[in-house]
């Protein structure tokens, strides 16, 4: 029953205590979680950079250790930095202390990286637990999800995942993407499908935003 209280309600409550996108105009938000990789994350950035889209990367606290330069040329290049939890592990192993630690060595190591803490934080797995909330609140961080995800645990062809997104595209939509291995393969899939993805959001008229740019205008 403790548990019950400390991870299962809080997970069904969720949708009122977080944000999985809505309102912000014609816009849609590309999120990229699990990274940085440091053969993916560049690839990633290259193709952004070529069709001129900001997106946000939610990064892993200790991967973001081993590739403080990856980190840095995201933020560089002007793509919001979120955090994704320290270790990846699901919030509903971690008790409080373990859960504060998450978020604040990631955050630390984030601000410290590119000069300004991260604003926003994706709970791996998206699972939370009744001592998330009261850790972001201590350091302001809000708790986003997302609307879209076209490749969850079972791997998803670089054109199921393309056709998925252009199906269920909506304004102010969060697309949920990996640029690092959580499925395998992942990254390699996101990188073969996204050129056509942000070709096929185009062409259906919309613009592309961070969470963050979304957030203001909600």
């Amino acid at each position: 029953m403790a548990w019950v209280g400390y991870a299962w309600l809080p997970h069904l409550v969720t949708p009122l205590c977080a944000w999985r996108g809505g309102r912000g105009g014609r816009r849609v938000a590309l999120t990229f979680d699990d990274g940085p990789d440091p053969a993916w994350t560049p690839r990633v950035l290259e193709i952004l950079g070529a069709h001129g889209v900001s997106a946000s990367f939610f990064l892993v606290g200790e991967r973001a250790a081993r590739e403080p330069a990856t980190v840095r040329a995201i933020a560089g290049a002007g793509h919001e930095v979120g955090s994704h939890g320290w270790s990846h592990t699901s919030l509903w192993l971690c008790g409080p202390r373990r859960t504060e630690t998450e978020i604040a060595r990631t955050k630390n190591l984030l601000g410290y990286l590119t000069g300004a803490p991260p604003a926003l934080f994706r709970p791996p797995w998206g699972m939370v637990n009744a001592a998330m909330f009261a850790a972001l609140r201590r350091h302001r961080q809000r708790c986003v999800f997302w609307s879209i995800q076209p490749e969850g645990l079972r791997p998803a062809p670089a054109e199921a995942q393309v056709a998925h997104v252009l199906r269920r595209a909506h304004a102010g939509a969060i697309i949920d993407l990996h640029d690092a291995e959580g499925t395998p393969g992942a990254p390699a899939r996101l990188c073969a499908a996204l050129p056509a993805m942000i070709d096929g959001l185009a062409a259906a008229g919309y613009g592309f935003a961070t969470v963050g740019e979304l957030l203001a205008a909600s």
